[in-house]
């Protein structure tokens, strides 16, 4: 498919969304459909995203609020960064994707199910090999023990889910995440819903806005719609920090909120 032909397709699936505003009171906007590479760029394009579970149909979400995180605004918790200093990971990006999303997907004690289906996973890793799904991978000793995995579109990274297997994996894969924003001067870190798991971030409580301040932030940065082309190329397969770790420019801060200003 040329470049021209998934852009029409994109404009032409993103018309065929609802506005944002028919959700329902749970954030839930329609059903149906399919995971097609065009489709899923159009809804993200939007701040619509799939979420759905065995038995059920094919749901698309926009929730209000939501969980948008500016990379600028990013508190690793001091006895985090002291942790990860001590017993540092090296920082990978793209070379174990499929790993990450599988990893992802695993059965969790908390959790009695989950979302990422086998269609899901095909999904992602077809939007992986088209350069806009991407992973970032916390390894230690040649193991892979922590990741997370998200779509990046225009100036806007859509967080999807993450795993660990040690304490302060998923936290490492998230600081070089935000790291990678900052240095390609991303505008914002969509984690869509504002799960328990992210409100244990200092960073993170107190940071949903409403959809319309989401909206806003999308015309803030016209390449979210506008350019559609994958935006972390040259950062396929390798190492993501090779001089500095990156948790050792970051604020710190003792578990406290901090405040929020959508941008």
């Amino acid at each position: 498919m040329t470049a021209a032909t998934m852009r029409k397709q994109i404009a032409l699936y993103a018309a065929q969304f609802p506005s944002p505003g028919c959700c329902t009171a749970e954030g839930i906007l329609c059903a149906g459909g399919d995971l097609l590479p065009a489709r899923l760029l159009a809804a993200y394009s939007r701040g619509i995203f799939p979420w759905y579970g065995e038995d059920m149909p094919l749901l698309w979400w926009c929730p209000d609020p939501r969980c948008v995180l500016p990379p600028d605004a990013f508190h690793l918790p001091r006895r985090s960064a002291r942790a990860l200093r001590n017993h540092p990971f090296e920082l990978r990006m793209d070379t174990a994707f499929s790993r990450v999303i599988r990893a992802c997907a695993a059965p969790r004690r908390d959790s009695e199910g989950t979302w990422i289906l086998p269609e899901m996973i095909a999904a992602y890793e077809r939007l992986h090999a088209l350069g806009y799904a991407h992973s970032v991978e916390a390894w230690r000793d040649g193991e892979l023990l922590g990741g997370l995995y998200g779509v990046a579109l225009g100036r806007a990274f859509f967080g999807e889910s993450m795993f660990h297997l040690c304490p302060e994996a998923s936290r490492a894969a998230l600081a070089g995440l935000v790291a990678f924003l900052r240095e390609r001067d991303f505008l914002l870190l969509d984690c869509q819903q504002a799960t328990p798991h992210m409100l244990i971030w200092p960073w993170a409580r107190g940071r949903s806005p409403a959809r319309n301040s989401w909206r806003s932030c999308g015309r803030l940065c016209p390449s979210l719609i506008l350019n559609l082309s994958p935006s972390c190329r040259g950062s396929r397969g390798g190492c993501l920090f090779a001089m500095m770790l990156p948790w050792a420019g970051f604020p710190t801060s003792n578990d406290e909120p901090v405040s929020f200003q959508a941008p």
